[in-house]
């Protein structure tokens, strides 16, 4: 494939500006990140201190240390699969709004029968669906790593004080949380990728520290055998496999939100090559710290009952650290904790509000002639806000329900699944063969590749919907299919009744901050402010 680096003669934008203006957009927001910043997002929205620690002594109750260590291994193999899908897709088609915007193009130029036909017509309902799920998994991300936060400075606090905080009083901690993001995320872009810098190296330089306090201060160490083969099951399910399947659900979680690199791609040099390389240096970065992690702390549980299935301030690793490094210890591992999620939530709240800078510039939210407008840094602060406040009313069933924190973490990693699954399905099943790579391409092992992604995807998004304990009483079932499905519905019907009767994403937008959207049929799209106007081709040759 040719690559061009101009839309048409005598264009004076760069190679960047001229691929996304040959997908039907402008260059509006700062495009200044490098592809190491592009990396620290979507490393820290990995986060491993942030998705491993809440869920580490729920994890060793379902497959003991074979489930944690192992699953980690094959969740992170897996899910490089999935990283490799996107990344292909996303190196063809760089925009910010990523997932949705992809799913419309794939199939632009489908061939049967060596005859161009297009799309499908039931195509812009799936991106729709894709947006609002990749909406929903980011978004539900910010809430469970930030009431994840909000419960470790909790258990800080009964660890210093022997003061138990009632759920009111977390939610108020998640609260200020969510409000720290909005004001973070509100800053230029070239700050906040110097924050994620930063916080790339606050995990790594966190994740080592932790590992060598823990190990040193710990009075004794597991054998090498119960690290890698002990088996502990306290779900009161008699079926080891479906117990060790239940065991992945903590590496699942936290293997998730890496599509973030696709979201910041507008804003990334070279973004043809570095979104793609972001996604797939932040997984496999993220698996050697997290395996890492996660050995260490096994190797160093003192007692399976009082520290993993009961532990006295709440938390596993808390207790671990209080019982061997020690208080003074216990609260610096458990800050830097702390500090790997407010980067983490901070990351996320980016990424996510990218996304919604580009759904609304497609004009499929409610109030969009808003939220896609830019600040004077070039920042979607409209966006931001709008994310900070869904998540407020994210939060409040916590208030009076503690289960409500796994429901946003099932649900969360639901939508996202059911987002990445949509376009590579479109990429293998009905593009395989017009589909036109960009510089990130997976050759001959694309369709094998995408095959197995699609395969890990569906029974991954299956297992969030499972019970967890046994026997499944009204308090221990789980209710995650319920919103889930719940928001589908919505989505589907807000479609049926509004979106498509003009919710036509790819090239038919282009738009100025300065005035409304306006839609021009055809594929001319016509932009405000400075009048351009573009009729876009998208009949790439190879």
């Amino acid at each position: 494939m040719e690559k061009s680096d101009s839309v048409h003669s005598g264009s004076t934008y760069d190679h960047d500006t001229a691929v996304l203006e040959k997908l039907g957009y402008k260059q509006s927001l700062d495009r200044s990140l490098s592809a190491f910043g592009t990396f620290g997002v979507t490393f820290s929205c990995l986060s491993v201190l942030a998705g491993l620690t809440p869920l580490y002594g729920d994890a060793l109750q379902s497959g003991g240390p074979v489930a944690v260590i192992w699953g980690w291994l094959a969740v992170s193999v897996f899910t490089l699969m999935v990283g490799l899908s996107l990344a292909e897709i996303c190196s063809a088609y760089p925009t910010t709004g990523g997932l949705y915007f992809w799913t419309i193009k794939i199939l632009e130029g489908r061939v049967i029968n060596g005859v161009r036909v297009g799309s499908p017509d039931w195509v812009p309902l799936a991106s729709w669906v894709v947006g609002y799920t990749n909406w929903l998994g980011l978004v539900l991300a910010i809430a469970s790593t930030d009431l994840a936060m909000a419960q470790f400075l909790a258990s800080l606090v009964t660890m210093l004080t022997d003061y138990v905080p009632s759920t009111y009083v977390i939610f108020a901690i998640y609260f200020g949380i969510i409000i720290l993001h909005g004001i973070v995320n509100s800053l230029a872009v070239r700050l906040n990728g110097i924050f994620n810098i930063i916080s790339v190296w606050w995990h790594v330089l966190g994740t080592a520290l932790i590992v060598v306090v823990v190990i040193v201060y710990s009075p004794t160490k597991q054998s090498a055998e119960f690290v890698f083969t002990h088996w502990e099951n306290n779900t009161g399910w008699t079926s080891g496999f479906y117990v060790f399947m239940l065991g992945l659900l903590q590496s699942q979680y936290t293997m998730s939100g890496y599509d973030s690199a696709a979201h910041m791609s507008e804003e990334t040099k070279n973004a043809q090559e570095g979104g793609p390389w972001g996604i797939i240096r932040a997984i496999v970065v993220a698996f050697v710290v997290g395996w890492t992690f996660l050995i260490a702390m096994t190797f160093c549980i003192q007692d399976f009952q009082s520290q993993i299935v009961d532990p006295a301030v709440g938390i596993s690793l808390s207790q671990m650290f209080l019982d061997g490094p020690g208080q003074t210890w216990a609260i610096i591992l458990i800050l830097v904790i702390l500090g790997a999620q407010f980067f983490c939530g901070s990351a996320l709240t980016l990424a996510s509000s990218r996304m919604v800078y580009a759904f609304a510039r497609d004009g499929a939210l409610p109030l969009s002639r808003h939220l896609h407008k830019l600040d004077k840094h070039k920042s979607p602060v409209a966006a931001v806000w709008f994310n900070i406040a869904f998540c407020f009313f994210l939060g409040l069933p916590y208030i009076w329900s503690e289960t409500a924190y796994s429901a946003i973490v099932s649900v969360n990693t639901i939508a996202s699944s059911i987002s990445y699954l949509i376009p590579i399905l479109c990429r293998i099943l009905l593009a395989r063969e017009s589909f036109q790579p960009g510089p990130f391409s997976l050759g001959r092992y694309s369709i094998l590749i995408g095959v197995i992604s699609t395969f890990w995807i569906v029974i991954t998004s299956a297992l969030f919907l499972c019970p967890t304990e046994f026997p499944v009483t009204a308090e221990n079932v789980n209710y995650a299919a319920v919103p889930f499905i719940l928001v589908i519905g919505l989505c589907v019907l807000y479609y049926a009744i509004w979106g498509r009767h003009w919710f036509k994403p790819g090239g038919t937008r282009v738009l100025d901050e300065s005035e409304d959207m306006k839609v021009v049929d055809g594929g001319a799209a016509v932009g405000g402010g400075d009048k351009m106007e573009l009729d876009v081709d998208f009949d790439q040759k190879a």
